[in-house]
């Protein structure tokens, strides 16, 4: 072999570049991680979209037939249905939008030199730490038409007798939504603080040399770096608070008169209640392509933005 051939081999080689060996063994790391959710949410999520064809109910000696698209068409003439998704929608952007807002502050605040500001945050998150179940049951205790601390203080005020607020036709759904704004802000406080302390202080300071006040600050600083944070967190308190559950039963059951009745409560009283296992499981089909949707759209906007950018 002569010089000039293996120089140009070598060279050859040099070009292209190196093919690394598959690492199979990566995939044991993998495994049981993966293992899991294939077991206890692809798994489930692929039997409910079949079950959804079929025509299952309760009981053992029932057979399951295949019915095709009949459950899908049934939904689109069940105006209970669309009333409670109608719901649905009303109760996720009434909870998520005061929730972003009063976390926006409380991390605003949370994120000055305050004294005892470690007690402060300490505090904020509390109401995370806390399980819905037991939420909800300490919220009706407080909105108890008797003997509930809110009737206490609404007689000692002499502002009247009080209200049956989780019973009553036109208090019961915001009410439990003033719960639930309670119950999440501190996951959005935690996830807007995080992004405030990443924003370099130095932009803050140079803003301030230059005469900007506090709401230009914000405006120019403060929300251009807090902004992905702000959608993807918003993004995921929109999906999360559509297809609440525990909260909501716990406190009204959905009622009064359906009035709270969440198209997840619709489901689970469709299925455990009356034993529709197929229509049931067509309704959360349907839960499923909005959700998807919703998700679809923010990674478009992420997308379009980070190519704005």
């Amino acid at each position: 072999m002569t010089s000039a051939t293996a120089t140009a081999r070598a060279g050859g080689k040099a070009g292209r570049p190196a093919r690394r060996p598959a690492d199979h063994g990566a995939w044991f790391l993998v495994l049981p991680a993966l293992i899991p959710i294939l077991v206890l949410s692809a798994g489930p999520l692929l039997y409910g979209a079949a079950l959804a064809f079929t025509d299952a109910q309760s009981g053992r000696t029932r057979s399951t037939q295949w019915i095709g698209t009949l459950n899908f068409q049934d939904l689109l003439h069940d105006t209970l249905f669309w009333d409670s998704f109608g719901i649905g929608l009303l109760w996720a952007v009434g909870v998520t939008v005061p929730q972003f807002l009063l976390a926006l502050g409380l991390a605003l605040l949370l994120d000055q030199k305050l004294r005892f500001r470690w007690l402060a945050r300490a505090l904020a998150i509390i109401p995370w730490a806390m399980p819905e179940v037991v939420v909800g049951i300490m919220w009706r205790l407080v909105y108890n038409p008797d003997a509930g601390i809110l009737n206490e203080s609404v007689r000692d005020l002499g502002l009247g007798e009080g209200r049956a607020w989780l019973t009553g036709l036109s208090t019961a759904l915001p009410a439990v939504i003033v719960v639930a704004v309670w119950a999440g802000m501190p996951q959005t406080t935690v996830a807007l603080l995080a992004g405030l302390q990443n924003t370099p202080r130095e932009l803050h300071e140079a803003a301030a040399l230059d005469g900007a006040g506090a709401w230009r600050r914000f405006r120019t600083v403060t929300w251009p770096a807090l902004r992905p944070v702000a959608l993807a967190i918003t993004a995921l308190n929109l999906i999360w608070n559509f297809n609440s559950f525990a909260l909501v039963y716990v406190l009204t059951s959905g009622g009064p008169g359906g009035r709270t009745r969440l198209p997840m409560l619709f489901a689970y009283e469709e299925a455990f209640r009356y034993g529709q296992f197929g229509y049931a499981a067509a309704m959360g089909c349907v839960m499923v392509a909005v959700i998807s949707v919703l998700l679809a759209l923010f990674l478009v906007g992420r997308l379009k933005g980070g190519e704005d950018r």
